[in-house]
């Protein structure tokens, strides 16, 4: 992977806007900046996904170059805490309004207490409402074991999940290699791994691809397609 140059990881990025103070105009910058660089998604908090969409459609639409950046939305963000059938509604509904990526956090505390079937339930419900749409699980890896770790991605392998991802990034830490490394051996090659929180520059980001990651979450997404050498701040 080493050869890949830092445009090539633009199909690789989900540009991520989850702050919550975050504004319609800000958004507005986040698609028009997804769209013009090719990157995978807008990755954004469910009340802002019916604007998203819409704002994509219309560039779709209008003058702008025709892109195929999906919306995708956190469910359960950032904590995993809340109640299942929540998180499925959530899901349900990010998705009507035109979520395309369901991005759900995994109920850490019930992880952590080894209620390892509750876990698998809360993952399940949330997969089932999400139909075909993939379903991201995010493990916060910062607040696991390793043992933790390769329970939570076993759980998600079983229920054939899209993809495990490493982090929030409003946790303690984000993604590192050895996680990435981890999370790859232990789904194996069928299932997707996004490494998001602290992917701010080009040899991060190629380190974790090279690590086993297809899919990463970053706000510094123009940084890393233009080869950026220096991590800033941010997701």
């Amino acid at each position: 992977m080493a050869h890949l140059p830092p445009q090539a990881l633009a199909q690789f990025i989900d540009h991520t806007l989850l702050a919550p103070d975050a504004s319609r105009e800000q958004i507005a910058t986040l698609c028009r900046e997804a769209a013009q660089h090719g990157f995978y998604s807008v990755c954004v908090n469910s009340a802002q996904v019916p604007y998203a969409a819409q704002h994509l459609s219309q560039q779709r639409s209008e003058h702008q170059a025709p892109h195929s950046v999906k919306v995708c939305a956190v469910v359960g963000f950032p904590l995993g805490a809340g109640l299942s059938e929540s998180k499925a509604f959530e899901a349900e509904r990010a998705i009507a309004a035109g979520a395309g990526e369901i991005d759900m956090v995994l109920n850490i505390g019930w992880l952590k207490d080894g209620l390892l079937a509750e876990v698998q339930d809360d993952i399940a419900q949330v997969k089932k409402a999400c139909g075909d749409v993939p379903l991201k699980v995010i493990l916060e890896t910062c607040l696991l074991s390793d043992a933790q770790k390769v329970q939570a991605c076993e759980i998600c392998r079983e229920l054939n999940v899209a993809f495990v991802k490493t982090s929030t990034g409003f946790s303690r830490s984000g993604a590192t290699v050895e996680d990435v490394a981890l999370m790859r051996r232990t789904v194996g090659p069928d299932i997707g791994v996004k490494a998001s929180g602290g992917v701010r520059d080009y040899p991060t980001a190629l380190a974790m691809i090279e690590a086993g990651a297809t899919r990463l979450g970053s706000s510094s997404g123009i940084a890393i397609v233009g080869g950026a050498e220096a991590a800033g701040e941010g997701y």
